[in-house]
């Protein structure tokens, strides 16, 4: 690099001077108030001079009000380049940035949204890739389906405008949707996984509540199974006074209100009286005369009650 080309990182003095031309331009770029004390200055080249002062703006603490001033050659003015809001080493930023399909959580769709799916989403597997094509004497082949469709061309003039979309007599989307199952795209084996672990994770057997349960739902009548491959090891709880009513549990998953865990309580036995009041002990009224000091029996007693 030539010395004609070399920049100066010494401030220029005219524009190290332009202080207050500086704070005026934060001060209109802001209001009046919020620009606090010069803070510094920095050379940004030959003749350019950058001012920085504080930013009193509540939220915005650590951030900086930078005024860019500059000079041409051989003038005496100096004029204003640019007003910006900057942050510093200690300014509060905001998190960076991330795509709303890496932002998404589970309970943020809401009544109208909708979420598209990825055509390569992992979770999903065509429903039906064609690979899997009938016998030629299937009632399900190509050859059947030609067959069908020449005998009722006469009836069927073509296809309904409600249902641009329908498949063709004799092929298996055609036998599939009139069974219910035709779709798309179906969980994959990774889909399965990563729902059964969410699901583990929530409703499993390592929860507190689990662990402190009489039994598991595998046994409890509140249990309604779910059908597929998940139904293996999960299903519903219709228990409504139950934390995982409606919820997917795992059947090794327990609480305190399966159905069996209740049992009556026995009635309580009273214990044994301390007093015998089945037995009359005798008492007797006075001393007998014939043994001094000791009492006589209650029969000798009512004796001589009687010859008095």
């Amino acid at each position: 690099m030539s010395a004609a080309t070399t920049r100066s990182r010494t401030p220029d003095r005219l524009c190290a001077e332009a202080v207050d031309l500086a704070r005026a331009a934060a001060e209109e770029a802001a209001y009046p108030g919020v620009v606090g004390e010069h803070l510094g200055m920095v050379s940004e080249g030959d003749r350019v001079v950058t001012h920085y002062f504080e930013c009193k703006e509540p939220g915005y603490r650590g951030w900086r009000w930078a005024s860019t001033v500059a000079r041409a050659s051989r003038a005496k003015i100096v004029t204003l380049d640019e007003t910006v809001l900057l942050p510093g080493t200690d300014a509060l930023l905001a998190p960076e940035w991330v795509p709303w399909s890496e932002r998404l959580r589970p309970g943020d769709l809401g009544p109208g949204d909708l979420l598209p799916t990825e055509a390569e989403d992992l979770r999903l597997e065509p429903g039906w890739s064609g690979e899997d094509e009938p016998a030629p004497n299937s009632a399900v082949s190509e050859d059947m389906a030609e067959l069908v469709e020449a005998e009722d061309a006469e009836v069927t003039a073509g296809t309904p405008a409600n249902l641009p979309m329908a498949p063709r007599r004799g092929s298996i989307s055609a036998v599939a949707e009139e069974l219910g199952l035709r779709r798309a795209r179906v969980l994959s084996r990774y889909g399965l996984h990563v729902a059964a672990d969410r699901w583990e994770d929530s409703y499993g057997a390592r929860t507190a509540m689990a662990q402190a349960a009489p039994a598991s739902c595998v046994s409890c009548g509140f249990l309604n199974r779910i059908g597929g491959s998940l139904g293996q090891a999960f299903g519903v709880c219709a228990n409504e006074f139950s934390p995982a009513d409606g919820r997917v549990v795992s059947l090794a998953y327990g609480c305190g209100g399966h159905s069996e865990a209740a049992v009556m309580p026995k009635p309580p036995r009273p214990p044994l009286p301390v007093i015998d009041e089945t037995q009359v002990d005798p008492f007797p009224l006075r001393p007998s005369p014939d043994s001094g000091s000791v009492p006589a029996t209650t029969d000798e007693s009512q004796a001589e009650l009687g010859h008095s």
